[in-house]
């Protein structure tokens, strides 16, 4: 039987996320204010058809894929890279512990310039001005400057995703990243629900903290950046 986690995009667009969602019975897609993402029901060439015929020129999306798929040539292939799955069933540190003069603080909406400035600088994944509204979002200030911060992503099924994990390169090495991250445990376990993530296989210091806490991989999966192109 398949993995929900299998198919994370469209199992999310199709639970938890789908009230901002677009799309039929095969595809799905984000608002995209909100993300760049769609969903597969099948990954099969009739679905990214069916992508193609539903959406507008010029526009990219991004796929997670259990394996690697076959993309018809009405779509430019941009990135397809090797991408590690992590997920938390049993974290290892107890509730947030703070470095000494570190507050977490709920990201709104009038911190979306800060939130904006901060992932163009450290290239966490895709961050877009709605993007806040997937929720959970927290972040450290260093006076009015945001200098790290962390939020959740999709949600298939049970599970919740990890997301925005990032750091500016002045504030490194305060373990604010597990910091963020280990409340997001914390908050999501509460809610009786699962946190897991995905990452670069390549990114070592990402993994290193994600074990640390209490991820284990689950899978590799693609992940693929496709462009639509004019017939």
């Amino acid at each position: 039987m398949t993995h929900i986690l299998d198919n994370p995009i469209w199992n999310a667009l199709t639970t938890h996320n789908q009230d901002i969602s677009t799309g039929n019975n095969h595809v799905r897609y984000f608002d995209r204010e909100i993300a760049a993402f769609a969903g597969l029901k099948d990954n099969s060439e009739e679905d990214l058809n069916s992508l193609y015929a539903l959406t507008p020129s010029p526009i990219h999306f991004i796929l997670f894929t259990p394996g690697e798929i076959s993309i018809p040539t009405n779509w430019k292939i941009l990135v397809k890279r090797e991408l590690l799955q992590m997920v938390c069933e049993k974290p290892t540190l107890p509730g947030s512990q703070l470095a000494k003069g570190a507050e977490l603080i709920p990201l709104q909406t009038k911190d979306v310039p800060a939130m904006l400035e901060l992932t163009a600088k450290t290239n966490p994944g895709p961050f877009f001005v709605r993007t806040i509204e997937f929720g959970g979002y927290h972040g450290i200030f260093d006076g009015d400057r945001l200098v790290a911060m962390t939020g959740r992503r999709m949600q298939p099924g049970p599970y919740v995703e990890v997301s925005a994990v990032c750091t500016h390169p002045d504030y490194i090495g305060r373990g604010y990243a597990a910091q963020l991250v280990n409340h997001q445990l914390q908050s999501i376990l509460t809610e009786s629900r699962i946190p897991f993530l995905h990452l670069f296989s390549d990114n070592i210091g990402a993994y290193k903290v994600y074990k640390k806490l209490g991820f284990e991989t689950r899978r590799e999966m693609m992940v693929y950046v496709i462009e639509k192109q004019d017939k």
